[in-house]
């Protein structure tokens, strides 16, 4: 099983819910490319070495290396987008697909109103050059500021404090906004163009003290145009699940793999 995680969080997001799913499943926790001590794409006018198809390539050759030809993946926040594209390009690797806080990049910006502009301006910023990396390396803990080790746990925090004062790494945080503003939703708008979805199982879930409901309405209904067969609910946590409610992501996710 593979779980990539969100912005601007590392692996170490995934400590306590890898812990509950070891017991039962061989886990894999990387960093994605760009963000963490992963390496960081080359720059490029699209930003495709920052895409998610490139991103998924690059994934599946991991788990690859490590003896997984076939795998289930579970994505949170940005890694949910990874991990759709590599059940959209992959469909004999991904056995079983899980997205947690995430929907297709195409349908984040069709749908985009004046609450997604109020409430996910970073979007659109991140996606400007330069300026937001001088935001953020100007004060990290400060743009940054709900970063909390009481709710990490202190490993998770002094590792992602290392992270976010590291220009390289925030680099590559942002090109992955960037990418999605300029080719990924290219690449979704392709495959909806061809009649393409996502043929393996998939569970949709969603934090229900966030905004993806609230904004979007049901995401089940959204995820059917995308996949044939879809599952879902809420979960009652803040934004970073799995640090927030890692008990109740794990049972998810054991009982939709038990299915």
């Amino acid at each position: 099983m593979l779980l990539l995680h969100g912005h601007p969080r590392t692996h170490m997001t995934w400590g306590r819910v890898a812990d509950l799913l070891s017991t039962s499943h061989t886990v894999v926790c990387p960093d994605l490319p760009g963000f963490g001590r992963s390496y960081i794409p080359a720059d490029s006018p699209d930003s495709r070495h920052s895409s998610k198809r490139s991103k998924a390539a690059v994934l599946v050759e991991l788990m690859e290396r490590l003896g997984h030809r076939e795998f289930d993946v579970v994505g949170h926040d940005r890694g949910s987008l990874t991990a759709f594209r590599m059940a959209m390009d992959h469909p004999d690797k991904i056995r079983r697909l899980i997205t947690v806080d995430g929907l297709p990049v195409l349908e984040h910006l069709e749908r985009a109103d004046w609450k997604f502009a109020r409430d996910w301006y970073h979007w659109f910023f991140f996606a400007q050059p330069e300026k937001p990396e001088r935001a953020i390396l100007a004060d990290p803990t400060a743009w940054y500021s709900s970063l909390s080790p009481d709710l990490m746990g202190a490993a998770a925090y002094e590792d992602l404090l290392e992270v976010i004062h590291n220009p390289d790494a925030v680099h590559g945080m942002i090109e992955d906004y960037r990418a999605g503003i300029r080719i990924d939703h290219e690449h979704d708008r392709a495959d909806r163009e061809a009649g393409k979805r996502v043929k393996c199982p998939m569970l949709c879930l969603w934090s229900t003290q966030d905004d993806l409901e609230r904004i979007y309405g049901d995401p089940v209904a959204i995820w059917l145009d995308w996949a044939k067969d879809v599952s879902g609910f809420g979960i009652d946590s803040g934004h970073h699940v799995a640090e927030e409610n890692p008990e109740a992501l794990a049972v998810a996710i054991r009982a939709f793999m038990a299915r």
